[in-house]
């Protein structure tokens, strides 16, 4: 596993880093598909701190032939499976590809105003996200899990009544925190526990941002909810942190794509269904997730 950024080194990088403009402005195509082919990037949005799914490649230059906008990131200074993910489907369409790093509920809300084509942020398919997003084919599955603070004493779910737990807002980790399995959008088959009687939810902008304030030193809350690659990646870096045994729900995770986008994203689905479909056929997803993870996370649970 790669190692993972502080919080301060990482918003000094940010400062100076804005969301970029893509989508189907100024373009004379029919569909996004189109405008992506005729400007010769796709701009995908991603989070930059979120490893190892996505995060920033402090030794990655810029390079000067690049044909990513001056406030989007490019494939050099970016690392992650998500990451790889997205570079697949632009190589797919034979086109460079870009990243631009939203907020998180920026991206689940929809109405992207086109400044961005494609979510590939290990995005969880859930019902309510499906009224202002498409969603491709998952690429890969995780479980759900909780961690804790190492001093914390809490060796089980059960522990977690009455204390403070941290999520990333906007997420399905904080949505099932606060008690709304209905509003997961899940089946029922992949929810597996309840949440701890009288949690107080402790909402940052990145449910990465949780295990970071921990290995800080902050104090106002004792566990965190995320994907378990991001707790094994937080275990693998040393933070100062404890995995509860048992997944308490699983997630579909697919590339995402606006309803309200100007130019029609139907075209451009079909393409990357296809190259997700082949990627799961030939190895290739496999492969790419035994590299970041070191486990293989692309068989749906049931199969």
């Amino acid at each position: 596993m790669k190692k993972i950024f502080t919080l301060a080194s990482l918003l000094v990088m940010l400062s100076l880093v804005l969301t970029a403009c893509g989508g189907g402005s100024g373009s004379t195509a029919s569909d996004l598909l189109g405008a992506i082919e005729e400007r010769g990037y796709i701009l995908v949005s991603t989070d930059p701190n979120y490893a190892p799914q996505s995060f920033l490649n402090t030794d990655g230059a810029r390079p000067s032939d690049t044909k990513c906008p001056s406030d989007a990131l490019t494939t050099a200074e970016m690392q992650g499976f998500d990451v790889d993910v997205a570079i697949a489907i632009g190589d797919s369409l034979g086109v460079e590809t870009c990243f631009a790093t939203p907020s998180w509920d920026a991206i689940t809300a929809g109405s992207w105003a086109d400044k961005w084509d494609v979510s590939v942020g290990s995005m969880t398919v859930t019902t309510s996200r499906q009224e202002v997003l498409d969603f491709s084919v998952p690429y890969y599955y995780t479980p759900a899990v909780v961690a804790v603070a190492a001093d914390s004493g809490i060796a089980s779910l059960d522990g977690l009544s009455g204390q403070a737990v941290c999520a990333g807002a906007s997420t399905t980790y904080e949505t099932w925190l606060n008690g709304d399995t209905a509003g997961l959008g899940l089946p029922e088959s992949s929810i597996y526990a309840a949440v701890p009687a009288d949690v107080t939810v402790v909402p940052l902008e990145t449910d990465q941002e949780c295990a970071q304030a921990i290995a800080a030193g902050r104090t106002d809350f004792v566990a965190y909810v995320t994907s378990e690659t991001v707790v094994d990646a937080n275990l693998a870096a040393g933070m100062p942190v404890t995995k509860l045994d048992g997944a308490v729900f699983s997630e579909d995770l697919a590339a995402a794509f606006d309803k309200g986008s100007t130019l029609d994203t139907t075209s451009l689905r079909a393409k990357v269904d296809e190259l997700f479909t082949a990627m799961h056929s030939d190895g290739r997803l496999s492969d790419l997730s035994n590299k970041w993870f070191e486990v293989d996370l692309t068989a749906a649970p049931n199969q």
